[in-house]
């Protein structure tokens, strides 16, 4: 068995990329993570998946920036066997056992932050960091997570689903959006991260296609009522008490936070501690809290806010594995705070950890 190389370490594998649009972003997530993991206290295992659906063992972060890892011969088997911890490494005709004592999944989107790779962890008792299957479920399903959010109270904007197979009668499907709110609106994929398949429609003609986009992405979607306002955000971290830091404020390029702004227009800016009017910073703060224990959370959470042209507070999405990029507002957020990265990963490990010592 590859084991804990005796001296005593425990073994984080840090899984990345996946069959999800965010790919891409994932590697860099991984990347930022595994950099940050004190090498004193754990030996890091690299494990890639790609797009095609391949777990593959990933000797560097050299070959993740590279790309050479997708080229990688040694497959990956994660073991459903309960309270083992183990790995089957394959290459070849060879078989080996690694041990591992918790998984990171620096994985967005679809197979990554909706429950299902959360549900093999836990078949198998591995620890491992972030919200469990139902919370991971319920909150990368925006439509799903309205419905929540809608019990507590919280302000959110007027939402519709629809689902793709009511697009064959696109005039039903057009009626009955309109018949709730006025243009502009907001057409998104239930189940899809970093604005991907988002489209913000004007008029008729671009909601029929923003509703056909959104389709390519998710079998169900979610058309909201667009919001006019500042967009905000906050982020939670803990267990059974969590804790929200302070306010970011995203200044998108465009005329919301596209994939595109988010990634690839170098003009969108974010600053952590903008200038509120008095008591809305705790009012956000009280609301992210209430949100993530609504949906049971845990570990970590990103909440997305609008702050309204006549100052209300207004819930726009949660995200459960927000990036650790160079430009992400989770580790940004907490830095302000005084934690830092290297800190801010130890207390995920530490919370995955906690959690199965219940």
């Amino acid at each position: 068995m590859l084991d804990n190389k005796g001296n005593g370490k425990k073994t984080i594998a840090v899984i990345m990329g996946g069959r999800s649009s965010e790919h891409e972003v994932s590697l860099v997530s991984a990347t930022t993570i595994a950099k940050n993991i004190d090498q004193n206290k754990y030996d890091i295992l690299l494990i890639g998946i790609t797009k095609e659906g391949e777990w593959l063992l990933v000797d560097s972060l050299e070959d993740v920036k590279s790309g050479a890892w997708t080229s990688g011969k040694r497959h990956v088997l994660p073991s459903p066997e309960t309270g083992k911890g183990l790995l089957y490494i394959i290459d070849g005709d060879k078989i080996e056992k690694q041990h591992i004592d918790v998984a990171f999944p620096a994985l967005h989107g679809l197979n990554g932050e909706d429950g299902t790779i959360q549900g093999i962890f836990e078949m198998a008792k591995i620890p491992y960091v972030g919200c469990g299957v139902g919370a991971s479920s319920n909150s990368m399903d925006k439509f799903f997570t309205k419905i929540i959010v809608d019990s507590i109270g919280i302000s959110q904007a007027n939402f519709v689903g629809v689902y793709r197979k009511e697009l064959q009668d696109m005039d039903r499907v057009i009626a009955r959006v309109e018949k709730e709110f006025s243009y502009p609106m907001f057409v998104k994929p239930s189940c899809a991260g970093s604005s991907q398949g988002v489209s913000k429609a004007k008029n008729r003609e671009g909601l029929v296609k923003a509703l056909k986009i959104a389709a390519e992405h998710d079998f169900k979607i979610l058309v909201e009522q667009a919001i006019v306002g500042r967009e905000l955000e906050c982020a939670v971290l803990g267990g059974d008490a969590a804790e929200a830091s302070g306010i970011g404020e995203v200044l998108a390029a465009d005329e919301f936070y596209s994939y595109d702004a988010k990634y690839n227009n170098e003009e969108s800016k974010t600053i952590v501690g903008p200038d509120l009017p008095a008591g809305k910073k705790e009012e956000i703060q009280e609301a992210a809290v209430a949100i993530f224990e609504a949906l049971d959370c845990y570990g970590l959470s990103r909440v997305d806010f609008f702050l309204s042209e006549e100052n209300e507070v207004i819930f726009n999405e949660i995200n459960t594995l927000p990036g650790f990029t160079a430009i992400s507002m989770y580790p940004m957020l907490w830095e302000a705070e005084g934690i830092d990265k290297k800190q801010l990963v130890d207390q995920l490990i530490d919370l995955a950890l906690v959690r199965y010592d219940k």
